[in-house]
């Protein structure tokens, strides 16, 4: 059982309430705008308040019913939080979007602190699987839902200097498959993948350099948070109501780019 409504289009999900992690900026905030234009109530989420309260503000501009709670979802606390406010602002929440996620330790693995790659993995794995267990718990176990986590497209990669980042995006692409076992057929859960996105969090990689990144890639341009958020707004409607365990890359055609002729 899915998300109710057609085809992930405008009205697809009225009726439905959604939470969404790291929604104050980037994919986040473009996951939140889709999922309140399809008709959605959503509640976001950020750790800075200020830019939490700015994010919000847009929503409610553009007619999405949104509220914020803003802090970490490395704090089980802040999750629960998240819940409550959520289904005691809509009524239920029937969809979970774990957008948040962190990129240190940056640098070779043979220098990270331990305890720095254990924040990497509460924050981008433990905290997706508390707030499914919270939504689970609060309405989910009852009345079905929808779940994406958004993972990456090098997670099934290795690379210099992301190996923190990438092991854990690649337990939270298990995690999902796991999940969607487990909570079948009353919950979907998926993830999306994206490639290289137009984001303060990647800036560091296609600053400077995204005329020749972009070149490189079969569609010719790197990709925008609407181009992910497009296709999260999908696996939550009922136009993907036969799909849970995948893994959606949406990359621009990062990994068939060497099939290009030279």
């Amino acid at each position: 059982m899915g998300v109710d409504g057609a085809d992930g289009a405008d009205g697809a999900l009225v009726g439905r309430a959604a939470l969404v992690t790291g929604a104050s900026r980037g994919i986040g905030l473009a996951v939140a705008e889709e999922l309140g234009a399809a008709g959605a109530g959503v509640c976001v989420t950020a750790r800075d308040a200020e830019a939490l309260r700015a994010a919000v503000g847009r929503l409610r501009d553009t007619g999405v019913r949104a509220v914020g709670v803003a802090g970490s979802v490395a704090d089980p606390a802040h999750l629960h939080a998240c819940v409550e406010r959520t289904t005691a602002e809509f009524g239920r929440i029937d969809i979970v979007v774990n957008n948040a996620g962190t990129n240190t330790p940056y640098g070779p693995l043979m220098e990270a602190d331990p305890q720095d790659w254990s924040a990497a993995f509460a924050v981008n794995v433990e905290a997706p699987l508390r707030l499914v267990q919270a939504a689970w718990r609060a309405w989910m176990r009852e009345h079905g839902g929808a779940v994406v986590n958004i993972c990456t497209e090098g997670a099934t990669h290795v690379g210099p200097h992301l190996g923190a980042y990438l092991t854990s995006k690649a337990a939270l692409l298990r995690l999902t498959q796991q999940l969607a076992g487990e909570l079948a057929p009353s919950v979907r859960v998926n993830a999306v993948s994206p490639g290289l996105v137009r984001t303060e969090m990647a800036r560091f990689v296609w600053d400077g350099a995204e005329p020749a990144l972009a070149a490189g890639l079969p569609l010719g341009r790197l990709g925008e948070p609407v181009d992910i958020a497009r296709a999260v707004l999908w696996l939550v409607s009922d136009a993907a109501a036969w799909v849970t365990g995948a893994d959606l890359l949406v990359d621009g055609g990062t990994r068939v780019r060497r099939a290009r002729p030279a």
